[in-house]
């Protein structure tokens, strides 16, 4: 294969996951406290790409390095909701699921049948104790900006409100929910503001992610073009290798 058709056919296969990507951010941008993605873009030489060993033409292929999520704050909303919980700051709140703990900026909760503080998946929300939080359904919440939970006055749990020093460790669990892919990596406290009857929105720029992905469409295109012109020009070069030697 020669070097045009390797490097456009690689070119083709990076743009298709950026659109992926971008379609994926795109779908996602009314999700509470989603993070979009990101990618990082890198080259990589190959002689076998081309079949030889010679420098000069070893072709330069380009591929996606690797995709990396952006936690970047979001706009704070408000809802009037008093279970719906945003945080100013760096920092997640904490759920448990059946596979562990989960971390995640989207605080649009509800309280489930138990009485528990629930995320929308229906996981129950960590208070600083690691323990469930347990409400009454009947009476008002009130939340402070340290994430204390009070019912008619009464001290009922405070939230458990964590950050990382690395968060690119973290792994997307569904839409906006993380998980630690690193085992010896702990969260620390974090003084994030809550903010009662606020959502964080995602931090999808709607707009611009449109045109981004317009823009690797057209990238796309032309790499099939390239792609297309590069097997003609072999099909006629071998047309004319036969005709020379008959």
């Amino acid at each position: 294969m020669d070097a045009l058709t390797t490097t456009a056919a690689s070119g083709m296969r990076a743009r298709m996951e950026s659109l992926d990507m971008l379609a994926n951010n795109l779908a996602n941008a009314s999700a509470t406290g989603f993070k979009a993605d990101r990618e990082s873009y890198s080259t990589y030489a190959s002689a076998l790409a081309v079949g030889t060993d010679d420098p000069s033409t070893i072709a330069q292929s380009p591929v996606v390095d690797r995709n990396w999520t952006d936690f970047s704050q979001g706009a704070i909303v408000p809802t009037g909701n008093p279970l719906d919980l945003a945080l100013d700051g760096p920092g997640f709140f904490v759920a448990q699921s059946s596979s562990g703990p989960t971390y995640s900026r989207g605080g649009d909760f509800h309280i489930a049948q138990n009485g528990a503080l629930s995320t929308r998946e229906g996981d129950p929300v960590q208070g600083i104790d690691g323990k469930p939080i347990q409400l009454e359904p009947t009476q008002p919440v009130e939340v402070s900006a340290t994430g204390e939970i009070r019912q008619n006055g009464t001290l009922v749990g405070q939230l458990k409100v964590v950050k990382f020093t690395a968060p690119q460790s973290l792994s997307k669990q569904g839409n906006n929910s993380f998980q630690l892919s690193v085992s010896d990596l702990q969260p620390v406290p974090s003084t994030a503001r809550v903010n009662q009857g606020n959502v964080e929105a995602a931090n999808v720029q709607p707009a611009e992610t449109a045109v981004r992905l317009v823009s690797v469409m057209r990238q796309f295109e032309m790499l099939q073009k390239a792609m297309s012109l590069g097997n003609q020009m072999n099909q006629q070069a071998i047309q004319n290798v036969a005709k020379a030697g008959g």
